[in-house]
């Protein structure tokens, strides 16, 4: 059965409370490191919430949440181009861009096609020409990245590492 999929520019309180809960159930390994905590990730997805363009999508397969993705509009001038190492490409951040912030699948979904249908999902209609995301370029051996590097995105920076976070390659794709 294909995951439905259910688009959300809100995020209420029973919304909220399915993402938590599959964001939990997608990074347990990772919990115990502290960006990767709940509340260190709920702290976010208020922040991003409460920002222009914020869109989100759950993956429904059943009455089970099979995955999710959301992201937010970032303009010229936002603190998002400034965590970037190095000077971004002439005129890169002069226009909005939609920020994927978040993707995820539960495992049973992994490799079903789901994720792609949920970020697809997610992209449908949006305004902005272009999506940026950010990849820890060693997750799942690299393969995350590879996956990307599939649906169209290319690299363009990196993010340096910190105490909370490895470094991020920045990646970006057309939309449309």
């Amino acid at each position: 059965m294909p995951v439905e999929l259910r688009r959300s520019t809100v995020l209420t309180p029973p919304v909220r409370a399915a993402l938590l809960e599959v964001y939990a159930d997608v990074r347990a390994p990772l919990l115990h490191e502290p960006n990767y905590r709940v509340g260190a990730f709920a702290g976010r997805l208020d922040l991003h919430a409460a920002g222009a363009g914020f869109a989100l999508v759950l993956g429904h397969d059943g009455g089970t949440v099979a995955g999710y993705a959301y992201g937010n509009t970032v303009g010229p001038g936002d603190g998002y181009w400034g965590r970037l190492a190095g000077p971004l490409p002439e005129g890169f951040a002069d226009e909005p861009v939609f920020a994927l912030r978040e993707i995820g699948v539960r495992g049973r979904w992994r490799g079903t096609g789901a994720a792609r249908r949920i970020h697809d999902g997610l992209l449908a209609g949006r305004a902005e020409r272009r999506v940026c995301l950010m990849v820890n370029p060693l997750a799942g051996e690299g393969r995350v990245r590879r996956v990307y590097e599939g649906w169209g995105y290319r690299a363009f920076g990196v993010q340096p590492g910190s105490a909370l976070s490895p470094e991020l390659v920045a990646m970006v794709r057309p939309l449309g």
